[in-house]
């Protein structure tokens, strides 16, 4: 009898399924309240609805230019000059795209041949690692030390090769919330140019910023030339299941993406698109409410999360909250999520996940706060029932 050789791909090996699909999978088992994924609980603004329901009624049914509608393309330029005096050609050097999980798959296999290296920074958003892979590439890892997820300028340094193709950069960072700081963000400039690396930078929390400010990696000298800049929409507008995303660059790294994305998703939702544009032209005040809900969603849950025994730094950006779990006796992230989804009801994220050397990964736990104040409330009367040992 012949053996049939396995169905899943080499490359593949070992990812297995994402970390946010089994802990909501765990979630909805046990009836806990789910701080593990990274979605809201609420929905988006009406204006933004009401502009995609009168693209649907507006027949605006059918496949959009492979690259993006060109309202959406005139909503982002106009956003990128306004927000960070950054200039982008709307027809060559923006790309709509699936999410930003799509743009960051089309950036790398757009870029990197086999044998090539991409830098990344652990803790890292878990599609990052296989994206990699998938392009006949290979991750570099640098490691974020906690509890102020500092790189060391030597380890950068030192993961750079002549194999290596691009830096991955991604600020306010997930599920850190660090913002890397502009010094931090010059060190990489520089290296990049001195190295003649590309950058992809993942911002899709951009707007999401409570302490210090956003520097987009493009807005340094010498970097626009060299740097895809990656966004979406459905943080900010709390409509993440719409999965609109793009990438911002230069031509030439646009049709990198523009190659890859043309036979992965071809286009993106046309009457979504319709939608976006219109929530792109919100007015500031829209950005200050927002950011202002979410500091103050922030406040609360890292204030009772240091009452009922976690050790938590308040995070500078993003929608999440690491904390120090170890007062309560777990030496693993694992086990510990698994006895609060459980036993206390609350799902969250084994940072774990996101690393390849696990060991600096011991003794965190990622919250998200993009929930409803009840939801909150209700996550921190559970919680209340951890005991310290």
């Amino acid at each position: 009898m012949s053996v049939r050789r396995p169905a899943l791909s080499r490359k593949l090996e070992g990812f297995g399924t994402t970390i946010f699909t089994e802990m909501t999978r765990l979630a909805n088992e046990h009836g806990a309240v789910n701080l593990s994924q990274g979605f809201p609980d609420f929905d988006g603004p009406d204006f933004v609805k009401e502009a995609a329901i009168a693209a649907v009624r507006a027949g605006r049914g059918q496949y959009a230019r492979m690259s993006g509608i060109p309202e959406i393309h005139a909503a982002l330029s106009a956003k990128y000059g306004r927000d960070y005096g950054l200039s982008y050609a709307p027809d060559t050097e923006i790309t709509v795209t699936s999410g930003a999980t799509e743009a960051i798959f089309a950036a790398i296999q757009g870029i990197c041949d086999p044998g090539d290296e991409v830098v990344l920074f652990e803790p890292y958003y878990d599609s990052y690692k296989p994206s990699v892979a998938m392009a006949g590439a290979a991750a570099r890892i640098v490691t974020l030390r906690a509890p102020d997820w500092r790189f060391d300028r030597g380890e950068v340094r030192a993961a750079v090769t002549p194999r290596t193709r691009a830096i991955l950069v991604n600020t306010p960072h997930n599920p850190t919330g660090k913002v890397f700081s502009r010094e931090e963000l010059e060190f990489l400039a520089e290296l990049c140019r001195e190295k003649d690396l590309l950058c992809i930078t993942d911002e899709v929390y951009e707007h999401l910023v409570y302490d210090g400010a956003h520097v987009p990696m493009a807005s340094l000298p010498g970097m626009r030339e060299r740097t895809i800049t990656i966004s979406s929409f459905g943080k900010t507008f709390s409509l993440t299941g719409w999965k609109i995303g793009w990438a911002a660059a230069p031509p030439e790294l646009s049709a990198a993406v523009r190659a890859a994305h043309q036979f992965v998703t071809f286009a993106t939702a046309t009457p979504l698109q319709h939608g976006a544009a219109a929530a792109l032209a919100a007015p500031p005040d829209y950005y200050a409410r927002l950011r202002t809900d979410y500091l103050e969603r922030r406040d609360l849950l890292v204030r009772e999360l240091s009452a009922i025994g976690f050790r938590v730094r308040p995070p500078a950006g993003t929608y999440f909250v690491c904390a120090d779990f170890t007062a309560f006796g777990f030496e693993d992230d694992v086990s510990f999520c698994r006895h609060l989804v459980e036993k206390i009801g609350v799902a969250a994220i084994p940072p774990s996940a996101f690393y390849d050397h696990k060991e600096h990964a011991r003794g965190y736990v990622r919250f998200a706060f993009c929930k409803k104040r009840e939801t909150l409330a209700e996550a921190v009367s559970r919680l209340r029932r951890l005991e310290k040992r």
